[in-house]
């Protein structure tokens, strides 16, 4: 068996102030489409047994009418190859009640085969000489436990189990996102010859049998560092490979010194290094400023960049000062805040009971994701 592994492509995600002038999107929107379609063919070139998706397909729970033609169009490409789909859901693209209308529920009537879990229970499909263990995500933590014993281990096939929640050994960098759970590190057992994981963008390994594929493509600037792909997988032999597929570059342009230095000449470091790097159109890149004091006014002029913002598709630059620890975003780049941490790490200042703060954090988090989701939905 010979099976490729990926996750979290978020299709429908919107980013950025950018739109295609073609088809007026959201430029960062087709990115991922258009990507997403081009990794779909690489991985049909590679000729694997199945593709496993190991949740967060789409970015929200309602996906775009682009978002499901971009997948139907997956879905042919994969029928025609002949190349099973198993899928899960994962927190993004999953719905918050048993009586809602999954949006996986229209990706099972294409005539491809699919098997699709998302139904908050434990599912299992047999495809060759393995047998697939699928767990979606869930309403609450203690349903992945009810889901795992439900598991009988086949002794005539591979046995791959997959889910989508943070591995206890990860715990420590939560992504904050609402339905974030915490996998039980039993579940992760060694009894599986491999378990695909989702959720966590940063393609790892966990376990001596299990990974994370990560994210295809890089959603902010905090996964700048990660390497993304897919893995090709041999549960078989134990064996995993990167695989690399379509993305739009994300480059770190390193730190720029700037004590004693006009803002004029920050202006033109800036602009040296991205034309330095070569990088193709509509790429991200990120820079650090250090050292910024009021010596320089009010800060380096933006406006001598619009050439380069005009290359780029987003130019994040970070001011760490003489009087801070931490870089943060100017002002433009705002919308590269990370809200739900912030938010958090709000909470976390309060003078409140531990009860009163998990309290507050679920609740807030749930309503602040949900203007987020919205605000998304309609910023085109």
């Amino acid at each position: 068996m010979k099976l490729i592994h990926n996750a979290d492509t978020h299709l429908g995600l919107t980013q950025f102030s950018r739109l295609d002038p073609e088809s007026g999107m959201n430029l960062r929107e087709k990115q991922i489409y258009d990507n997403f379609l081009r990794g779909i063919n690489d991985i049909i070139n590679q000729k694997p047994d199945v593709l496993v998706h190991a949740g967060d397909l789409f970015d929200n729970v309602k996906p775009k009418t682009k978002a499901y033609t971009t997948v139907l169009e997956a879905l042919e490409r994969l029928h025609e190859a002949g190349i099973p789909l198993v899928i899960i859901a994962g927190n993004h693209s999953m719905v918050k009640t048993r009586y809602t209308t999954s949006p996986y529920e229209v990706l099972t009537f294409y005539k491809s085969q699919i098997t699709a879990a998302y139904k908050f229970r434990y599912e299992k499909a047999e495809i060759g000489d393995t047998v697939f263990h699928l767990i979606p995500n869930m309403l609450r933590v203690e349903d992945y436990r009810t889901a795992y014993d439900e598991i009988e281990l086949s002794g005539k096939h591979n046995n791959v189990l997959v889910t989508h929640g943070l591995a206890t050994s990860i715990k420590d960098r939560r992504l904050a996102t609402v339905a974030e759970h915490e996998l039980d590190s039993t579940i992760l057992s060694e009894n599986f010859d491999y378990i695909a994981l989702g959720h966590y963008h940063r393609q790892c390994q966990v376990a001596d049998n299990a990974w994370y594929s990560g994210s295809t493509e890089f959603l902010t600037y905090g996964e700048i560092a990660d390497e993304k792909g897919g893995l090709l997988v041999d549960p078989g032999r134990h064996a995993v490979r990167h695989l690399a597929l379509p993305k739009t570059p994300m480059v770190d342009l390193g730190t720029i010194k700037c004590q004693g230095v006009h803002p004029g000449d920050i202006t033109e470091e800036i602009c040296a290094r991205v034309t330095q790097k070569c990088l193709p159109q509509y790429a991200m890149a990120q820079v650090t400023l250090d050292g910024l004091s009021r010596e320089h006014g009010k800060g380096i002029d933006t406006r001598d960049l619009a050439g380069i913002r005009e290359q780029l598709l987003d130019l994040k630059i970070r001011v760490k000062s003489e009087e801070e620890g931490s870089p943060v975003p100017l002002q433009q780049d705002i919308r590269m805040i990370d809200y739900l941490q912030e938010f958090g790490e709000f909470i976390g200042k309060q003078q409140l009971s531990a009860k009163q703060k998990a309290f507050v954090l679920a609740r807030g988090r749930d309503v602040l994701q949900s203007v987020m989701d919205e605000h998304r939905g309609t910023a085109e």
